[in-house]
């Protein structure tokens, strides 16, 4: 039986007949219905992956500047130097202080002293101190004016030029202190009286505070007690023997030969190692008692009592004196 002819019966395809894309086969695989007619789709992240990476930088950035300023800055204030700039210094006051202070005594010696009747004298020797026409105006009308010790306490120069002068003096037996201001020209080459003087209170007595207590070392004492005996009658008496109970090196100039007597060590305190701070150096009080010498009857000398401090050294066995000074608050 002879076979039909397909070709012209223009029959359909079946639906889920495989149909090539245009150029052939996508990859090799064939694609189904429900594939036919719709658009490839990318692959995932293949569009936003530079987003990434500029985050990845931005981020390491971050990272480099934390560790940087970390290590950085505290090197940097490490190896900071100072300001080479000094500081500008102070302005200084160069008024001739010793100048003036003479000059000042000087003229106190006139104006603290008047005389009845004698005012024309005054006036005249004034006018070399004071400006020109202003003598009279210093004048003193009746009764008597004394002064005496007068003595330089202070300077107070305000500039180059100007300075009040403050005295001690006794006025008519009192105690009284005296500011004298002064003008000085070309460092003290020329001064004069700037203006009319002062008399002012004496400064007052103070009150003396209680001394803080000492612990004394018993022990030391009793070693140093005969050294110093000797050292106190070679001080006074045997210079040539002074030598002996002085530490090396140490400069101790003797009292004047036939001044007085060594006669009684009165007191001597030694503190302790703990308070002096150290064993082997040691500042002592002592309180000597001199006769005085070249007195007409021996017996009958007249003493003084007067308090040392002492620094005193230990060497071995052996104690020293380095210096010897006029002892603060030795009033018991």
């Amino acid at each position: 039986m002879a076979r039909k002819s397909t070709s012209g019966r223009g029959a359909a395809m079946p639906d889920d007949a495989a149909v090539p894309a245009a150029g052939g086969w996508a990859d090799g695989a064939h694609d189904t219905g429900r594939q036919r007619g719709r658009p490839r789709r990318p692959r995932a992240g293949a569009g936003g992956r530079w987003w990434v990476w500029v985050g990845r930088a931005f981020l390491w950035a971050f990272i480099l500047v934390v560790l940087f300023n970390g290590v950085w800055q505290p090197l940097r204030s490490g190896l900071a130097q100072p300001d080479p700039r000094e500081p500008e210094p102070a302005d200084t006051v160069d008024f001739p202080q010793t100048a003036a202070a003479a000059f000042a005594v000087r003229f106190a010696e006139v104006y603290l002293n008047s005389a009845p009747g004698g005012g024309n004298e005054r006036a005249d020797a004034l006018a070399a101190f004071l400006p020109e026409g202003r003598a009279t105006s210093l004048n003193i009308t009746g009764g008597e004016l004394t002064g005496d010790n007068i003595e330089v306490i202070a300077v107070d120069a305000q500039d180059d030029n100007n300075a009040v002068v403050t005295l001690s003096a006794d006025v008519n037996g009192q105690p009284v202190s005296l500011d004298v201001p002064v003008y000085a020209e070309d460092g003290g080459a020329a001064l004069v009286v700037s203006g009319q003087p002062a008399l002012l209170a004496a400064p007052g007595r103070a009150q003396l505070p209680e001394a803080p207590g000492v612990e004394s070392d018993v022990d030391a004492r009793d070693e140093l007690e005969p050294i110093l005996e000797g050292f106190f009658e070679a001080y006074a008496q045997t210079p040539e023997h002074l030598s002996r109970y002085l530490e090396p090196d140490a400069e101790v100039a003797a009292l004047p030969a036939g001044t007085v007597e060594f006669a009684d060590l009165r007191d001597l305190t030694v503190p302790s190692a703990a308070g002096a701070g150290s064993a082997d150096t040691r500042q002592v009080r002592a309180t000597v008692v001199w006769r005085l010498a070249g007195g007409e009857n021996a017996d009958n000398a007249a003493e003084l009592a007067q308090s040392y401090q002492l620094t005193v050294v230990r060497e071995g066995e052996n104690w020293y004196v380095r210096d010897i000074h006029g002892a603060p608050n030795s009033f018991d």
